[in-house]
């Protein structure tokens, strides 16, 4: 088993190299860039992204100084360059490291990123690991308890939709459940805040934020119920398709095993059927309910939050890594797409070791990557 895991935890090395290679040699031709960015903010002709200059600040204030004469030099490599000073244009090149050949900035990232320094943000002069610290405990929060709830859930409805197959249990269900499958989370969460958010009807629920103003002034059990007072309507908005996914999932599963001959045998020698679906069918059934456990967490934390942080204002990893990507803030994308790679393939390998734990017949000692 130890040696299997070091199999796997080597093999992350060139899986996260090549994740960065093809994003960095992706990034080289995508148009614009940061020298651009200010470019085009100095000149007023930025109208994109939500980009807040601060670590370029110096350059912003001097830029009218800056204007003049040998603007053309360099009006070939940066778009909007017309009337600046080249030297300005060099100085943001060394800001922002573009001085360097590509493959330099590459190796250099690497060494960088295998000593988890991912630099400072280009436009929030802020170190990019404690800004995703920062940013962190939210999505976590919602990949957690959304993965958490999708389970505790779906695992009991989908084995009784299995054991109530075609009756009118599973009927309704199965229509409640597609349609909720069928309406887009974001969709789902401005009805929430609609009904239930002080939108036109009821105003139950906060609408931004994971806690209210004054929150570590609270008692313990009143931040507990603060917390989950703002996380109620995030969570239901992501849940909706969540439960579909993995409800039916369980559900054939557990019907793939309740043909098999074992559970007749099982049936055949008397046992209850709360014997035969949890001491012979559930150890089977949940092999492949498993399997997907890596993909919802990952979902959930990453690309399924991004809509709704930015509903309902919660400023987390995803909502951080899409205004990065507009604003050209490399070290920011960089970094959150390293952070996400890194937590798939460690959940992968969790997931292969929950296999074990589940069904001891798997032998990974015997198994080559």
């Amino acid at each position: 088993m130890s040696a299997y895991i070091a199999r796997r935890l080597l093999l992350m090395i060139p899986t996260l190299l090549g994740i960065l290679f093809v994003s960095f040699v992706v990034v080289q031709f995508a148009p614009g860039g940061p020298v651009e960015r200010v470019i085009a903010q100095l000149s007023g002709a930025d109208t994109g992204g939500t980009s807040r200059i601060s670590g370029g600040g110096d350059f912003a204030q001097r830029a009218p100084g800056q204007v003049g004469a040998g603007g053309d030099a360099i009006n070939s490599k940066y778009r909007g360059a017309q009337g600046l000073d080249p030297d300005f244009i060099k100085k943001l090149e060394v800001q922002f490291g573009f001085d360097k050949p590509a493959p330099e900035r590459f190796l250099l990232m690497v060494w960088n990123f295998a000593r988890f320094d991912f630099g400072k943000s280009y436009f929030r002069d802020v170190n990019v690991l404690q800004l995703m610290k920062e940013k962190l405990p939210v999505s976590i929060s919602l990949g957690l308890w959304l993965t958490l709830l999708t389970y505790l859930i779906s695992i009991p409805l989908g084995i009784r939709k299995a054991v109530k197959d075609g009756t009118r249990f599973d009927t309704w269900t199965s229509a409640i459940i597609i349609v909720g499958y069928a309406i887009p989370g974001f969709l789902f969460a401005i009805l929430l805040i609609i009904l239930f958010a002080g939108g036109s009807f009821l105003n139950w629920f906060p609408l931004r934020g994971l806690t209210s103003d004054g929150w570590s002034q609270f008692p313990w059990y009143w931040k507990i119920i603060d917390y989950f007072w703002h996380i109620t309507l995030p969570l239901v908005s992501m849940a909706l398709g969540a439960f579909a996914t993995m409800t039916l999932l369980t559900k054939n599963s557990f019907l793939d095993e309740i043909r098999k001959q074992y559970v007749m045998t099982a049936r055949a020698k008397g046992c209850s059927e709360t014997q035969v679906l949890y001491g012979h069918v559930f150890r089977n059934a949940m092999l492949i309910v498993v399997a997907g456990f890596p993909g919802a967490f990952v979902h959930a934390f990453i690309s399924g939050s991004l809509l709704i942080e930015t509903i309902f204002s919660l400023d987390g990893l995803g909502l951080l890594g899409f205004e990065s990507v507009l604003n050209r803030d490399y070290p920011v994308v960089f970094g959150t797409l390293y952070i996400y790679a890194l937590i798939g393939l460690v959940m992968n390998l969790i997931s292969d070791l929950t296999y074990m734990w589940i069904d001891p017949r798997i032998d990974f000692a015997a198994r080559e990557v």
